[in-house]
């Protein structure tokens, strides 16, 4: 009956499940229907184990309906955040990643766009890249966000720490001054400690030095 129950709210989830990404025209599940499913796993498992046996399948189909509407909520809000930050930031040079396990929104902003060697003051060109992140940020305003700034391994370890928390800072109190609450937004300095390339050649150092901004799902929307 458990396992029945379970089906049937699986299946309704699983409607539509497939959406056409505008990006790369190649058919993807939505994150909003893999939020879904998840919720409604979890909601039915917690279901079932409370109470007695005797309802143990109504529990189940209640407790994945309400996982599922929620999972399906979060997941839509962050569909659509991601949508919009893609379509503002096309040729910035910033790249848009989704974790489809988290829903968190990863912004990557290369070093060579955001500081110049060394410094910590913003160029004045990346401006306008930070704005069009800060006005999606305003529309969705039940995100918290962490700036992490990100170093190579040239130097002094302590040295990059320090530089990579201005960084980070330095992003964090523009996007502020933007208008995001100060609440939403954490800066911190990840210094050589997180390399996503080697740092044995040049090309693997540039990629290291990044500030990333993650864009945390609310809780339920």
């Amino acid at each position: 009956m458990l396992k029945k129950s379970l089906l049937i709210v699986l299946s309704a989830n699983l409607i539509a499940c497939t959406t056409i990404d505008p990006y790369t025209g190649e058919e993807k599940t939505s994150n909003a229907t893999i939020g879904a499913i998840s919720g409604a796993v979890a909601g039915a498992a917690l279901g079932a184990a409370t109470g007695d046996k005797k309802h143990q399948g109504q529990r189940a189909v209640k407790g994945a309906l309400i996982g599922g509407a929620i999972g399906g909520g979060v997941g839509q809000y962050m569909d659509v955040q991601e949508s919009k930050l893609r379509e503002k930031l096309r040729g910035t040079g910033v790249s848009v990643s989704r974790d489809p396990k988290t829903n968190v929104i990863t912004l990557n902003m290369p070093g060579n766009i955001t500081f110049p060697s060394a410094g910590s003051d913003l160029r004045d060109s990346f401006y306008k890249t930070l704005n069009s992140v800060a006005i999606v940020l305003k529309e969705y305003g039940k995100t918290q966000v962490e700036v992490g700034g990100h170093t190579d391994s040239v130097g002094d370890e302590r040295s990059n720490q320090a530089l990579s928390l201005r960084r980070a800072q330095a992003v964090s109190n523009y996007l502020k001054g933007q208008g995001i609450q100060g609440r939403r937004l954490r800066a911190v300095g990840y210094g050589e400690s997180a390399p996503i390339a080697s740092n044995m050649n040049e090309a693997g150092r540039a990629q290291n030095r990044r500030v990333q901004v993650q864009i945390l799902p609310p809780d339920q929307v």
